[in-house]
């Protein structure tokens, strides 16, 4: 099962978070119009999108993802395919790498590949800007069956940051935290859709157990920080 609406009609789609994310994003990356960017794991590119309003860019940005969504951002060069084999084809250099919350699908071995591709398709100065999940003091509404999976997603992306910083001395890490106000109504919709990498693999039974879980142990409204840890390699 793909994922497919991690970015569909959920908090990471407003107007609000996107330009919360963009102004964190472009003030730890040192971002201009002149900034040639590349996002990996683009999903409907609207991030890219605000970027190239915001900042005015002279060059589209590139998002590539494995799905091609229909309401794709028109404002971004889109290509579906996957990181390692478009890094690998690529003579480009990007002044910024994006990969947010998309490096926990990648075993190790194809993580190291790819952060190596990246550095090698970096302009003098460039940037990668990774963002995962805090691991640590997460605040994201679960249930039980949920949880225990977050957890373990949580623990591997440890891993991952551990070893990412094992390859690249020096990284800078940075926390991203967007207050999210939502009805639990909607909240249930999106679980009903797996908008989280951790109810991909869940049977419906389990999902709507779930559901039942939420609205008992949640009330009308949900109020909670969605938190990201962002690690800044620089060539």
């Amino acid at each position: 099962m793909s994922l497919k609406n991690w970015d569909n009609k959920t908090w990471l789609s407003s107007k609000s978070y996107i330009k919360f994310f963009n102004t964190f994003l472009i003030k730890e990356t040192k971002l201009n119009k002149n900034s040639v960017i590349l996002d990996i794991g683009c999903g409907r590119g609207k991030i890219l999108g605000n970027l190239t309003s915001k900042l005015g860019l002279i060059k589209k940005p590139i998002g590539i993802d494995i799905e091609q969504h229909k309401d794709r951002d028109k404002r971004i060069i889109f290509n579906k395919t996957d990181a390692i084999s478009y890094l690998k084809k690529n003579r480009k250099k990007f002044d910024l790498i994006l990969l947010k919350q998309t490096i926990h699908f990648l075993p190790l071995k194809d993580i190291k590949k790819l952060l190596l591709l990246c550095m090698n398709c970096l302009n003098a100065g460039g940037r990668i800007a990774i963002f995962t999940l805090a691991t640590s003091n997460n605040e994201i509404p679960t249930f039980v069956k949920m949880k225990k999976k977050l957890i373990k997603s949580l623990k591997r992306d440890q891993k991952i940051l551990r070893f990412i910083n094992s390859l690249y001395h020096g990284g800078l890490s940075k926390t991203l935290s967007f207050k999210v106000k939502i009805s639990r109504q909607k909240y249930v919709e999106m679980i009903k859709n797996r908008y989280i990498s951790t109810l991909l693999n869940l049977s419906n039974a389990e999902i709507l157990k779930g559901i039942g879980e939420i609205n008992r142990n949640y009330r009308q409204r949900l109020n909670f920080k969605d938190k990201l840890i962002c690690l800044i390699l620089k060539k």
